[in-house]
C-alpha cells in the first residue's frame, strides 16, 4: 500500500518546566512536523484495517557500535534511526512510527540538536513520524529507537524452501572496509565511511521484493553468511551461497563482502524473481548469489562449486 494512506496531525502537547524538558523541546524544534501528538505517557498509532503491527527495537551503544572519532552526532542519530528501521525493511513492513530512548551525556548535551537532526533525517527519508521517547542522563551516550510498522503479510525468516533462490539487494563490503581502516589508526575513503556512516533502509525495495513473491527475508547486520544462517535454521533448510556471485562494494572482496556488517542491505529467498524488472524499478541491484536445499539447517559457502570454510559472523557475547 502506498505512503499516501498515512494520515497524521502534528499537534503536540504542551510541556512542562524543566532542564530535561527544555532539551526534550528543542528536539522537537529540529524535528518540526516529523514529531506527531508527542506529548501524552504513551503514542498512540493507527494501524490499517487488515493489517498485522509490526514492533522493533534497537540500541547504538557508544563504544559496540559506533566511536565519537569516526562519527558526527549528525551521523550518530542518523545511523540508529537507519537500522532500527531496517528491521521493519526485512519484514516488508511499512513505518507507522519510532519512538526514540536517548541518554546523553552532560558533554553531549550541546549536540542534542545534531543527533536530533540525525534521527529526523533517518525517519522522513522513509516517510515515518517521531511519536515518543524517553530523554535520560548517563555517563554514556545511547540510542535505542523502538520502530513500528504495519503489512497485511510480514515477511518472516522461516518461509525458505528447498529449489528456492537467494538474492540480495546492493552491494556489500563498504562498512567493513571502513572498520578496517579507522580499527588500523587510518581514515576510510568517501564511499567505504559512507556506506558505514549514512545506511540506507530498504523499506520500499522490500516491499517490492514481497509483491514479486519473497517468502522470507533478514537484513545484514552481522554479515551476509552470518545472517542467512538465521534464515536456515528458521526454515530448517540447507542455503548454499556462491561466494563468487556476491556483488563487492569498491575494492572489497568475495569473502570480505560475504562477512561485511552494518550494511542493512537484504536477503530474500523466492521461487524467482525478474532482477532487470526490479532493478529498473527501485534503481538498485539484486543479484542471485545462491539456493535453498533440503537437509539439515547449515550454510554452506561455495567456491568453483566446492565447499569452502564459512566465517562466522559478529556476535555480541562470543568469548573473546
Amino acid at each position: 500500500m502506498s505512503p499516501e494512506r498515512r494520515t497524521t496531525t502534528t499537534d503536540n502537547i504542551a510541556l512542562g518546566p524543566g532542564k530535561e524538558f527544555d532539551i526534550v523541546r528543542s528536539l522537537l524544534a529540529e524535528w518540526g512536523e516529523s514529531a506527531v501528538r508527542i506529548g501524552d505517557d504513551a503514542a498512540t498509532l493507527e494501524v490499517p484495517i487488515g493489517e498485522k503491527l509490526v514492533v522493533s527495537t534497537d540500541t547504538s551503544l557508544e563504544g559496540v557500535h559506533f566511536r565519537r572519532e569516526w562519527l558526527n552526532h549528525f551521523e550518530i542519530g542518523y545511523r540508529a534511526t537507519a537500522a532500527s528501521l531496517s528491521d521493519l525493511a526485512a519484514m516488508a513492513a511499512r513505518p507507522l512510527g519510532i519512538v526514540i530512548a536517548l541518554t546523553l551525556p552532560e558533554g553531549d548535551r550541546g549536540e542534542a540538536r545534531a543527533i536530533a537532526t540525525g534521527i529526523g533525517e533517518g525517519a522522513s527519508a522513509v516517510m515515518c513520524p517521531i511519536v515518543g521517547g524517553d530523554l535520560t542522563s548517563g555517563k554514556t551516550l545511547s540510542l535505542t529507537i523502538t520502530a513500528m510498522g504495519s503489512v497485511e503479510r510480514p515477511l518472516s525468516r522461516a518461509g525458505a524452501r528447498p529449489g528456492q533462490r537467494v538474492y540480495v539487494t546492493g552491494r556489500l563490503g563498504g562498512p567493513s572496509a571502513a572498520l578496517r581502516a579507522w580499527s588500523a589508526g587510518g581514515q576510510p575513503n568517501e564511499r567505504d565511511r559512507a556506506r558505514f556512516a549514512n545506511p540506507i533502509p530498504r523499506i520500499d525495495a522490500a516491499i517490492g521484493l514481497a509483491a514479486r513473491g519473497a517468502t522470507s527475508a533478514i537484513d545484514i547486520s552481522d554479515g551476509l553468511i552470518a545472517d542467512v544462517g538465521h534464515i536456515a535454521a528458521a526454515s530448517k533448510a540447507g542455503i548454499e551461497i556462491d561466494l563468487s556471485r556476491i556483488p563487492c562494494f569498491g575494492d572489497a572482496s568475495p569473502m570480505e563482502a560475504a562477512t561485511s556488517g552494518e550494511e542493512y542491505e537484504i536477503v530474500v529467498t523466492a521461487p524467482n524473481i525478474d532482477i532487470d524488472d526490479f532493478s529498473s524499478e527501485f534503481g538498485l541491484d539484486l543479484t542471485e548469489i545462491g539456493r535453498v536445499v533440503a537437509g539439515p539447517a547449515r550454510v554452506e559457502l561455495l567456491n568453483d562449486g566446492k565447499k569452502i570454510s564459512s566465517p562466522q559472523g559478529f556476535d555480541h557475547f562470543r568469548d573473546k
